[in-house]
């Protein structure tokens, strides 16, 4: 009989180019929150892919960019730490996108990795077949890539391929986590998470990343459901206007949106109150910072 297998996997890569999308998918359900607007993952989450064969922990990384504040060095900083720690790093670009400074970047701190990298090129069913080849020539010519495995995350197409290649490159090793646990994160760190999506699938381009959102309380009252206390914060009052919206509408939709999603990720139902608080110029205050959950982590 043949050893269990386990190990680690980064995922890195710019902004939006579906990093979260390629973990939920493999995990089955939604843990990372999904947005077109750049820079939506702040925390390294860990999603857990788990089969007879083998165990793999996946770490989705913020995208990595030039940050303007501390939040961004914060995310970077967390982004190149998962670098150091796993047995395997996934490249992950877009078809659809040229190679840009910010691959560049990544490409020279990958050259430094001392683990096998694979470059992942996503949303191939955005691109005409023929275009496939121009973008593995010109990005093979960068840096000696371990594999690279075209892929669509939205659609699943090559996803099949992706896992069993790197299932065949995992080393023997113990399961480290339950056979029905899909990621490390407490439940609430993923509720806050799906609520701070919706805001910024709601509000789009007028509220930008300026949000953060805390759990307030979270338990279950005496009807037996699971009740939500949560704040949303903002940096600047006129953030706050437009996320509680006319008459708060806007707060409503937020609400009952991110209750439908959190219902389904605790398998109950869910009594969600939202409260919307401005604290100016968060994103560069270390305290705030701990205090919203992007806390440093030691390595």
């Amino acid at each position: 009989m043949s050893e269990y297998k386990s190990g680690f996997v980064a995922i890195v890569g710019r902004p939006n180019v579906g990093k979260s999308t390629l973990l939920n998918r493999i995990v089955g359900q939604k843990i990372a929150i999904m947005s077109d607007k750049a820079q939506t993952t702040r925390n390294k989450i860990q999603g857990v892919s788990t089969t007879d064969e083998a165990q793999i922990v996946f770490i989705d990384t913020p995208g990595i960019h030039k940050p303007r504040h501390r939040l961004g060095d914060f995310m970077v900083e967390t982004a190149y730490s998962a670098m150091r720690e796993v047995d395997i790093v996934l490249f992950m670009i877009s078809a659809d996108q040229k190679r840009g400074k910010g691959d560049d970047l990544i490409i020279e701190r990958l050259k430094k990795s001392h683990v096998p990298v694979y470059l992942v090129i996503n949303k191939i069913d955005k691109i005409h077949p023929n275009d496939l080849l121009a973008i593995i020539d010109d990005y093979s010519k960068q840096m000696d890539f371990a594999e690279i495995v075209p892929i669509s995350a939205t659609e699943g197409n090559n996803f099949e391929r992706l896992m069993e290649t790197l299932t065949a490159q995992m080393p023997e090793g113990p399961q480290y986590f339950p056979e029905e646990q899909i990621t490390d994160h407490p439940e609430y760190f993923i509720v806050s998470e799906l609520i701070r999506e919706k805001v910024l699938f709601f509000t789009h381009d007028e509220v930008p990343h300026s949000v953060a959102v805390t759990i307030d309380s979270m338990k279950r009252n005496e009807n037996n459901k699971i009740e939500i206390q949560a704040t949303v914060i903002v940096e600047r009052d006129s953030q706050k206007g437009i996320i509680i919206g006319k008459g708060g509408k806007m707060l409503k939709l937020i609400g009952t949106k991110a209750r439908l999603d959190i219902e389904h990720l605790l398998g109950d139902k869910v009594f969600l109150e939202l409260w919307v608080k401005v604290q100016k110029d968060w994103r560069d205050k270390q305290t705030n910072l701990k205090d919203f959950g992007y806390r440093e982590e030691e390595y």
